[in-house]
């Protein structure tokens, strides 16, 4: 079957994600190796909102496919901008994880009874996305944010360490990292509170376009409702063009009836139905449009 040469971010998380893959394509007989590529979100300490360009976490993994350095990249599909490198493709989505939020607290900052979230009024809460920090600001302006980097282990350790009363985190990454959360209040966010970031919770296996063997030997990793589902929160967001760090949410669920789009926008929550993933983005986004006059256009 030949070698593979993943490219992976050298995080706690990436490599747990490139390991997964890793033991996919050896089950499939493919000989696999890890390149681990060091990117700008990892290089760099300043809030995201600071950083110039897109794709933080993506685009040194992608340049090492493009460059022939490795094969095949494993990333966490929600960091990946909407606009798509020449070159590459996405050639499989496997089985999504849980998409929804995590809340992780202190417990002298917990309060059960408080709206919104189990927080006390004024506690300080953890998180660099601008959609966590606009939604957080409407579900409770009480609150202090504060910028949060680094990986996942170090969040959990600087909430430990006091330097938050609360953190936002995806569900997905503590679940596969399975971190002993012992100590602090956790609490799983309904999308009826948090609607998390588009695509969050599933994994984009991205190779070059005409690398056409990887692409078949790829083909039994992807999930067809997994894809679907990606499709249609990422078609919303190329429509508002743009990428990690819009302060968008969106979830798409399949029924019989076809997809269901849930997204949260400038404030208010979204919601339609239609049969394909282009459909359902596209009644969103004219929704979206009619409450906010200055999205005129969409991206290319």
């Amino acid at each position: 079957m030949g070698r593979v040469r993943i490219a992976t971010r050298g995080s706690r998380l990436a490599l747990w994600q490139a390991g997964w893959v890793q033991q996919q394509l050896e089950r499939l007989g493919a000989q696999v190796e890890l390149v681990v590529v060091e990117t700008q979100g990892d290089r760099e300490s300043r809030p995201f909102a600071q950083m110039q360009g897109q794709g933080f976490f993506t685009k040194a993994v992608q340049d090492a496919v493009l460059n022939w350095e490795a094969d095949l990249a494993v990333h966490s599909f929600k960091d990946l901008p909407s606009a798509r490198p020449e070159g590459l493709e996405i050639a499989a989505v496997p089985k999504r994880e849980d998409p929804r939020e995590l809340l992780l607290v202190r417990p002298e900052a917990l309060d059960e009874a408080a709206p919104g979230l189990p927080l006390r009024s004024g506690a300080l809460a953890g998180t660099s996305a601008a959609r966590r920090q606009a939604q957080l600001r409407q579900l409770r302006p009480d609150l202090g944010l504060k910028e949060l980097r680094g990986n996942v282990p170090t969040r959990v350790d600087k909430l430990r360490c006091g330097e938050y009363d609360a953190i936002l985190l995806a569900y997905a990454g503590l679940k596969r990292l399975e971190l002993d959360l012992s100590g602090l209040y956790t609490q799983v966010l309904p999308t009826t509170v948090l609607v998390p970031a588009p695509a969050q919770g599933a994994l984009a296996l991205e190779c070059r376009s005409d690398d056409h063997r990887l692409k078949a030997l790829l083909q039994p990793l992807d999930d067809p409702q997994a894809r679907r589902t990606v499709e249609a929160e990422r078609g919303l967001m190329q429509k508002l063009a743009g990428g990690c760090q819009l302060a968008l949410g969106a979830l798409a669920q399949a029924g019989p009836q076809g997809l269901m789009l849930l997204a949260w926008y400038g404030g208010r929550r979204y919601q339609a139905q239609a049969p394909t993933p282009e459909a359902v983005a596209q009644v969103v986004f004219d929704q979206i449009r009619a409450e906010h006059p200055e999205v005129v256009c969409e991206s290319p």
